[in-house]
């Protein structure tokens, strides 16, 4: 965990600190719009990567290629944004755990084709314009080449919506650096390869966006010591196309398994 070697150049240039501008439509569901929040998944890519190599598989292209980065916050990558459970999906009897496991292939409804975490190059083009691709490349490591994330979240999180996806990617990368700008985009990269505390974390959310906001982030980790991987914000439907504030965040009902204390990981096995 901590014999931190240095692999090979990324292919994808994930330091750009600022984004060529993207003027899409503001994103919108066509159909099952009756839900009332989206959550805002980003990776701690380098805890990702730990978690991928810990579990014995074959690590992904984007984690073989990985390297050190200028600005440590570029490591505060995309993952995802979930549309929470429509009311007119759960009136057809599906809880939680079934929306969060099928999304867009949920069954009775919305019933399309599952999009499997083993298969991601399997699902269908998104049709997002190259420039909105060009901005999502930096932010999403996983997109494109042989991982396929970008399929993979527009199949299961996207399709069934009738979200643009210009409009779903972009909001994305927009939520990305309002993230990396914050309070607590800044003390994880000025804690890189260090243990923190939650307290200490949870502070600087609350600098950010007020302590209200605190229990609408959630943390994931991996690991004995536990590290850090995945950060999860729970954001107001109706505010979505807002700049994050105290407003547009809402509460979760678990805070993660990342405990009292956990590692900020950085680059490396």
């Amino acid at each position: 965990m901590f014999r931190k070697g240095l692999v090979a150049s990324l292919g994808v240039a994930m330091a750009m600190l600022s984004l060529t501008p993207v003027y899409a439509a503001p994103l919108e569901p066509k159909q099952y719009g009756d839900f009332d929040h989206y959550v805002l998944a980003l990776s701690w890519q380098t805890g990702f990567c730990q978690s991928q190599h810990d579990r014995g598989g074959r690590d992904p292209q984007e984690c073989r290629l990985q390297k050190e980065l200028p600005q440590k916050v570029d490591f505060l990558t995309v993952h995802g944004l979930w549309p929470g459970l429509p009311k007119s999906i759960a009136a057809r009897g599906v809880d939680e755990k079934r929306w969060m496991r099928y999304g867009c292939a949920t069954r009775p409804v919305p019933n399309m084709p599952e999009a499997k975490v083993s298969q991601k190059c399997s699902a269908a083009e998104t049709g997002m314009s190259l420039e909105v691709a060009n901005n999502l490349n930096s932010v999403m490591p996983g997109a494109g080449g042989s991982s396929c994330l970008e399929r993979y979240e527009y199949a299961k999180h996207g399709v069934c919506f009738g979200f643009d996806p210009d409009a779903l990617f972009a909001t994305m990368v927009r939520l990305n650096q309002e993230v990396k700008r914050s309070a607590p985009g800044l003390f994880l990269a000025s804690n890189y390869g260090k243990h923190v505390s939650r307290s200490d974390f949870d502070a600087a959310v609350a600098k950010a966006w007020g302590v209200n906001s605190v229990k609408a982030v959630k943390l994931n980790c991996n690991g004995n010591p536990a590290y850090l991987t995945e950060m999860q914000i729970a954001i107001d439907a109706r505010a979505i196309n807002e700049p994050l504030s105290a407003k547009s965040l809402l509460a979760q009902p678990h805070p993660g398994n990342c405990g009292n204390d956990f590692i900020i990981d950085s680059v490396g096995y």
